[in-house]
């Protein structure tokens, strides 16, 4: 082939080097590269200059102004490249930086320059200014005025398609390639490809492959991911098995698909074929996909077989396998063997130390995820919204409140984000450790509300005894714009059923679906149940229950044997029992609940069957627990307790307080104790209550007006419900009381739920 000119010349006295450019602007540096390997394909001298950033590579000498027979595939290449090359060359060396040839694009001339360019029919450069700009349409309809456009105007105009996500534009430019007359190689069928999957056009993508004349593994590799990512599983496999060779790329694209699409042993069955070939060589990525799916089928032992892998083909240095391992040792329940994977990690990032601190939280450590955080702050690694999220999030789970403040004060020292999901994360933790007007100082705060922040305010007004708030701030939602979710609905409807709005609490949940267009969840199922039973509308309940569109499940069932308790409904509560003792026999809740219904009017011999069933099926129990934290220690109490140090002290002080509560006019309740005994048996039962005992403690080990705030890992009885309402008015102290359902706020003989709960 004859090239009469060749644009992208070297000029020295004796010759003229032609060259393409590896480096023209930041945005073509990593197509500069390929083209550089595309170039060294063909055996082409290719040289570096130090310090430059421009790839030189030779491929014709020829004395100025004449005409040169060169390989056509040399002057393909030429052609294709042309246009990523600066409109003049210097004409003495060294070659000119990238950087020189960048086109300033400020607002003021940006306009004027492209139109001047368009002026001198410059449209390549043209394109190029208009892609640098991310003006996509206007980079195409230029398209149009280029005679005969090259591979890399049609490959830059792609990526900004691929970029944008710009399937129609994308589209325009295949069209174009088409009517042009221009004949792709791989290399533009592949980023076609490559556009329609990105843009979930998979059958266009199909097309394009199924036309293409040459292929590579790219073009296998791109149409196997594409089908993986969009969840075709069957198609992408089809492809893989056809494909004529296999790289690792193919291996790993399907085998992190299946763990994706939640088919772990699938990718591991994969991953075990791959290692049979000799050929193969895992990567990085291939073996945390294989770890992964070991940790999705929590086998440790797998997983293990893998990490020795890991060992012996040297990829344990790598940061992102070590990130794997650690990730799978602490799912599959090795803690240890996580910690130990961290500790040996070098270059620990903020996200290794969140994954770490993460793990022992999951697993119940609180302390040792505690010590972990200190410990990274310590570092000097700066935490992330992620980091304060989960730890602000156990001190939630854990109520310890002290600990949320300080991370909460380190956090206002650091200067944290107030736009990111760690501030909802302290509305959060402060409404579930029963600081409501702290968690409405954080929201009140926010420059920018989420509906996570708006239902953590709902939900924690609706368990504060405050449903009055939450159904306000639930209105406030809806003027801002906000949308609900399925999980703000169950904040309110509980508010409405604490509250015992019941009407307002159907409407509710009829706009669930009519008004909000969000299909009702077997959560809301369970709250309208629980609405209806504590007021005594079990029909209505039951013919819900008949209706509904769902299963119900056990959360439904325990709310209506809940109901049925308060109301005594014997009939439907054996109902209700029955479902539950099919879905968690093992569950001790109902069984107590029912005995407590058999118990109120004497049926000791319905109690007494209960409990034979509870011993024949080994069902122990839950022993009631409550624990009050002073001075940074937690006191733990058991119903009947004698183990504190202060026990003499906590025992004499009850006994004083209930000579004068029943002076005050308490009577005790025993409805509700199980054991067919004296009455002055049952009192003293009921006077041992864990949450009574700590209480008592919390009195005598605090100064007088201390908040006594006590935590309970069951629901509170009816008797210590009403026992301690006397008390916070005899030692005049407000008490608050967490029990498994709600909070119950005491001061002055009475109680934040209106003795409805």
């Amino acid at each position: 082939m004859v090239m009469p000119h060749l644009r992208g010349m070297m000029i020295t006295d004796e010759k003229v080097t032609c060259f393409v450019p590896a480096v023209y602007s930041d945005q073509s540096k990593k197509e500069g590269k390929k083209k550089t390997g595309m170039l060294s394909a063909l055996q082409l001298k290719t040289g570096l200059r130090k310090g430059e950033e421009t790839y030189l590579a030779t491929l014709v000498e020829i004395k100025p102004d004449t005409t040169v027979e060169v390989p056509d595939e040399v002057a393909d290449l030429l052609k294709e490249f042309a246009d990523v090359m600066p409109p003049e060359l210097p004409k003495s060396l060294p070659p000119q930086r990238a950087t020189d040839h960048k086109i300033e694009s400020e607002p003021d001339n940006k306009d004027g320059l492209v139109n001047r360019l368009c002026k001198d029919k410059k449209f390549t450069e043209t394109i190029d200014i208009l892609c640098e700009q991310k003006r996509l349409r206007e980079a195409i309809q230029t398209l149009d005025l280029v005679d005969r456009p090259s591979t890399a105007i049609y490959s830059k105009l792609i990526q900004l398609c691929i970029q944008q996500k710009a399937l129609e534009e994308g589209k325009r430019v295949h069209t174009h390639i088409k009517s042009s007359g221009f004949v792709p190689r791989a290399f533009i069928s592949n980023r076609l490809l490559d556009m329609y999957c990105k843009c979930e056009s998979l059958i266009d993508a199909q097309k394009v492959f199924d036309e293409m004349n040459e292929r590579d593994s790219c073009s296998w590799n791109i149409m196997i991911s594409g089908y993986m990512k969009a969840g075709q599983i069957e198609e992408a496999h089809k492809l893989f098995d056809a494909m004529p060779e296999r790289d690792n790329f193919s291996w790993t694209a399907m085998i992190s698909g299946f763990v994706r699409h939640d088919r772990p042993k699938e990718a591991l069955g994969l991953y075990r074929i791959m290692q049979r070939h000799e050929n193969l060589k895992c990567n990085k990525f291939t073996v945390s996909s294989a770890l992964a799916a070991s940790t999705a089928i929590q086998c440790l032992h797998l997983g293990k077989e893998i990490h020795g892998h890991i060992m012996r083909t040297g990829l344990d240095s790598d940061a992102v396998v070590w990130s794997a391992l650690s990730d799978m040792y602490g799912k599959c329940g090795s803690i240890y063997e996580a910690r130990h994977i961290f500790d040996k990690t070098l270059d620990r990032d903020v996200v290794s130390w969140t994954a770490m601190i993460g793990r022992y939280f999951e697993d119940g450590k609180r302390d040792e995820g505690f010590v972990l955080f200190s410990d990274l702050l310590r570092s000097g690694i700066r935490p992330n919204e992620f980091t304060f999220a989960g730890v602000l999030n156990a001190c939630a789970d854990q109520t310890a409140e002290d600990l949320g403040k300080q991370v909460h004060g380190y956090m206002t020292r650091a200067g944290f984000d107030p736009f990111s999901f760690a501030a909802s994360a302290l509305v959060h933790m402060y409404s579930k450790c029963g600081n409501i007007e702290n968690a409405k100082r954080v929201f009140n705060g926010m420059p920018q509300l989420d509906l996570v922040s708006w239902t953590s305010l709902i939900t924690g007004c609706a368990q504060h005894g405050r449903p009055d708030e939450a159904l306000q701030f639930f209105e406030l939602l809806l003027n801002s714009g906000t949308q609900p979710d399925h999980i703000t609905f169950v904040g309110v409807l509980s508010a409405c059923s604490h509250a015992g709005l019941v009407d307002r609490g159907l409407e509710y949940f009829h706009s669930i679906k009519e008004k909000h267009g969000l299909e009702h969840t077997a959560e809301h199922y369970a709250c309208l149940i629980d609405l209806l039973g504590r007021s005594g509308r079990f029909e209505e309940a039951e013919d819900i229950i008949n209706n509904m569109p769902m299963k119900p499940d056990k959360f439904l069932w325990a709310s209506l044997l809940g109901g049925c308790r308060i109301h005594r409904n014997f009939k439907l509560a054996q109902r209700a029992a029955e479902a539950l003792f099919d879905i968690e026999p093992e569950n001790p809740a109902t069984y107590v609940t029912l005995a407590n219904i058999y118990a109120t009017v004497g049926m000791w011999r319905e109690v007494a069957e209960i409990r034979k069933t509870m011993d024949d099926r080994r069902v122990v129990k839950k022993p009631g627990v409550s624990w009050i934290e002073i001075k940074r220690k937690v006191h733990v109490f058991l119903v009947g307790d004698t183990s504190h140090p202060k026990s003499k002290e906590i025992h004499e002080f009850l006994e004083k307080l209930s000579k004068r509560m029943k002076e005050e006019g308490y009577v005790p309740d025993t409805e509700f104790v199980l054991h067919d005994v004296e009455e002055e048996q049952k009192e003293q039962n009921l006077s041992h209550h864990s949450e009574k005992l700590a209480v008592a403690f919390g009195v005598i080990a605090t100064p007088p007006g201390t908040l006594i705030k006590v935590f309970k890992n069951l629901r509170t009885c009816v008797d210590c419900h009403t026992a301690i309402k006397f008390v916070s008015k005899i030692v005049g102290r407000k008490i608050v009381i967490r029990d498994s359902n709600r909070f119950h706020f005491f001061e002055n003989g009475n109680c934040s739920c209106k003795d409805y709960w």
